[in-house]
């Protein structure tokens, strides 16, 4: 039996070295991906903030964050594909408690 939807957010960091069409063009991506497999519930480009870390001798990042409702396989896929797309940074996708 298929579990029912749930509410998630995802949190992912843009390399800030991108072009700004590069980083529309990535945000867009992940924004179709969930609307192609789940609700977008909100969504968010909080933009260029200093890093708590170096991540790669990189200081900020563009911060995206989305709110979604889908069944259980798409918060997977989507970690699987921010984990192998370029200037991805940094994701975390977490259960939104409601």
């Amino acid at each position: 039996m298929a579990k029912a939807s749930e509410k998630y957010e995802v949190m992912y960091i843009i390399n800030p070295n991108f072009s700004e069409e590069e980083t529309a063009a990535v945000v867009e991506k992940f924004k179709a991906l969930v609307e192609a497999n789940g609700t977008l519930d909100e969504m968010e480009e909080i933009g260029k903030r200093k890093l708590a870390y170096e991540i790669n001798y990189i200081s900020e990042g563009y911060y995206v964050l989305m709110k979604f409702t889908s069944g259980p396989e798409l918060p997977a896929e989507l970690d699987r594909i921010l984990g192998i797309t370029d200037g991805i940074l940094r994701r975390l996708i977490t259960l939104r408690a409601e």
